[in-house]
């Protein structure tokens, strides 16, 4: 499987924060994709595969909670490895996100450090 990974959230900033937290991994192979809403993400996700993808919930055309219930129950791409990364941090939130298939449900503000340790995980990546 190729190594990529999908970075979406409607924020700019967010986005590229991600990109600069996890720029080392670049050196080991990893292409890194990016989108702005979530029906992109799933267009993306379709058609490039990527390993890992860290998606925000509260989106423009597609909320991340459609997107991975999508992808892990409508495709069945089990193998695509999703981290929710959202603002909402309540139980109910993260109940969902663990019906809809999320294999992580992360909070913002998120610790960089684990973002690209988990990062290394789904990857493979010593």
């Amino acid at each position: 499987m190729d190594k990529k990974i999908l970075i979406v959230d409607d924020e700019a900033h967010i986005r590229m924060l991600i990109g600069q937290t996890l720029e080392e991994l670049e050196d080991e192979g990893v292409e890194f994709l990016t989108a702005d809403n979530g029906q992109t993400a799933l267009e993306i996700i379709q058609s490039e595969k990527p390993a890992l993808v860290f998606l925000d919930v509260m989106m423009p055309k597609m909320n991340g909670m459609d997107v991975c219930k999508n992808v892990k129950q409508d495709m069945g791409l089990k193998d695509v490895f999703i981290i929710i990364l959202t603002a909402k941090g309540q139980e109910l939130d993260k109940q969902k996100g663990q019906e809809v298939g999320a294999d992580i449900y992360m909070t913002k503000p998120f610790d960089p450090e684990v973002l690209l340790i988990k990062a290394k995980e789904v990857l493979k990546i010593d």
